[in-house]
C-alpha cells in the first residue's frame, strides 16, 4: 500500500537521516541553567542570520509570539494585528486570556497587508478611556503570500512614527526570503522582534526562535519561565534546527516549484479556481469542498478545508505525490 501524499500542512514533515544522526550527536545540557552549548550556539547563529542582539529558542511558534505579545505589552495594552493573522486567529487568545493585552484586529488586504490609513485610524489616544496601543505584528509570509516590502515599510515606519513596537510573525520567514531572493535579515528590517519556525517548512521536528535586543529577550525568557516553556537537554532539537538552517532552507526553493505544479494542475480541471502560489501553500475553490476532501483522503491524498481548500508543500512530497493529488481531483469531477 502506498503511503498518503500528506499536504496538510508542512508541519507533518519527518526528520531525515542526516537530521537524525546530528540530533543524536548533540552536545546537550541543562538549558535552564544556560548549560546547553546547542541551544546557547543556535541563539547565537540565529540572532546574527537575522540582525539582532539575542535569541531565545522556544517550543513552539505559538509560545514565541505569546512571550513577545507579553514581552511588548502589560495588561491593558493592544496590540494591532490582521484579522485572519495567525497571532490573532489561531493561537487560543493567548494574550488576552493569559497577559490581559487586546487585540485589535484590521481588515487585511488581499496580499495580507496593512493599510497605513487604518493603522493610524486604529491607534487610540492617551485617554482612560481606551486601551494603550503598544505594539503593531505583521506576519510574512500570510497564506504563502510574501508581504510586498514596500507596504512593510510604511507600515513599520508609522510604528515608529506612532511609538509603537513592531513584532514579525515570520513562521514562514526562510520561504519568503528564497521567494524574494532576499536576505531573511532584510525582511526583517523595521521589526524590533521576529518570531521563525523550524518545524514547518525547515523540516525540525520541533522549534521556533524569538530574537530581539537583549532587554527585549530577558523578558522573554521570563515571560517564557511562567509558561512553562523552560526546557533542559534541548540541544537534540536544536541540533535539529541547526540541521535544518544549514541543510534545508535552499531547498525550499524545490516545495514551491512543486507547489505551482500543482496549481496548474489544478487551475486545468474544470471546476476549480486556483490562487497562483508565491510560495508553498496553495488554495483552491470547488464547489463541494468536503465532499472532495473525503474522495482525496479515499485516494490516499491529504488535505485542508479550514481556509479554503489548502494544499501544502514540503520536504517529504515529490512530483509522484504531486501527480497523484492532481489525478485524485480530476477523477472526483470526472465522475460527477
Amino acid at each position: 500500500m502506498r503511503a498518503a501524499v500528506d499536504l496538510r500542512s508542512d508541519t507533518v514533515t519527518r526528520p531525515t537521516a542526516a537530521m537524525r544522526a546530528a540530533m543524536a550527536s548533540a552536545e546537550v545540557g541543562d538549558d535552564v541553567f544556560g548549560d546547553d552549548p546547542s541551544v546557547q550556539a543556535l541563539q547565537e547563529r540565529v540572532a546574527a542570520l537575522l540582525g539582532y542582539e539575542a535569541a531565545l529558542f522556544m517550543s513552539s511558534g505559538t509560545q514565541s509570539n505569546l512571550c513577545a505579545l507579553l514581552a511588548h505589552c502589560g495588561r491593558g495594552d493592544e496590540y494591532l494585528v490582521g484579522q485572519m493573522a495567525h497571532c490573532y486567529r489561531y493561537e487560543g487568545g493567548g494574550a488576552a486570556v493569559l497577559g490581559g493585552i487586546q487585540p485589535q484586529p484590521l481588515a487585511q488586504q488581499a496580499d495580507g497587508s496593512l493599510r497605513v490609513e487604518d493603522i493610524a485610524a486604529a491607534i487610540k489616544p492617551d485617554d482612560a478611556h481606551f486601551a494603550r496601543t503598544r505594539l503593531l505584528c505583521l506576519e510574512n509570509t500570510w497564506n504563502g503570500q510574501v508581504l510586498p516590502p514596500e507596504r512593510v515599510r510604511e507600515a513599520t515606519a508609522l510604528a515608529r512614527a506612532r511609538g509603537l513596537a513592531t513584532h514579525l510573525d515570520g513562521a514562514r520567514l526562510f520561504n519568503a526570503a528564497v521567494a524574494s531572493g532576499q536576505p531573511p535579515a532584510a525582511l526583517c528590517e523595521g521589526f524590533d522582534s521576529v518570531s521563525v519556525c523550524f518545524s514547518k517548512g525547515l523540516g525540525a521536528p520541533v522549534g521556533s526562535m524569538l530574537c530581539g535586543s537583549r532587554q527585549f529577550i530577558a523578558q522573554a525568557h521570563r515571560e517564557r519561565k511562567r509558561l512553562g516553556g523552560g526546557m533542559r537537554q534541548v540541544g537534540l532539537l536544536a541540533a535539529a534546527a541547526d540541521h535544518a538552517l544549514s541543510h534545508h532552507v535552499e531547498r525550499l526553493a524545490q516545495d514551491h516549484a512543486l507547489a505551482r505544479r500543482l496549481a496548474e494542475g489544478l487551475a486545468a480541471i474544470p471546476g476549480v479556481g486556483v490562487q497562483p502560489p508565491q510560495t508553498n501553500i496553495v488554495f483552491a475553490q470547488v464547489p463541494d469542498a468536503a465532499a472532495l476532501l473525503a474522495h482525496l483522503k479515499a485516494q490516499g491524498v491529504l488535505a485542508t478545508g479550514m481556509v479554503g481548500l489548502r494544499f501544502v508543500t514540503h520536504l517529504d512530497v515529490d512530483v509522484e505525490g504531486i501527480d497523484r493529488a492532481i489525478a485524485a481531483t480530476r477523477s472526483f469531477f470526472e465522475a460527477r
